[in-house]
């Protein structure tokens, strides 16, 4: 793994950080729970998952049927999951997609 994508990996998890603690919803949900005598001690786990798209694999247009067959294009459950994590992706043509600061 080179240094560039460790820094990216990084980055990427700097930003689900932010999101978090950022979320009006969470600290909503946390005040809440203070309210009834209760501190929050909140930790979640991501696990980011790699797969080296070889230059014949994208010469070929293989990838996933549902991102269209583009390399590198998210399917439907990964834009899903980064837009629970209030993360737009560029390009998503959903509506909802891009909404931020809900």
């Amino acid at each position: 793994m080179t240094s560039r994508l460790r820094e990216l990996i990084q980055q990427l998890g700097e930003a689900i950080h932010e999101s978090v603690i950022e979320s009006e919803q969470i600290a909503g949900v946390v005040q809440d729970i203070r309210k009834h005598g209760f501190d929050v001690l909140l930790m979640l786990e991501a696990t980011i998952g790699l797969n080296e798209v070889s230059a014949k694999n994208a010469d070929a247009g293989e990838g996933d049927a549902e991102a269209g067959g583009e390399p590198g294009a998210f399917t439907r459950q990964d834009r899903d999951f980064l837009r629970s994590l209030r993360i737009s992706v560029e390009g998503d043509t959903d509506e909802d997609a891009t909404i931020e600061g809900e």
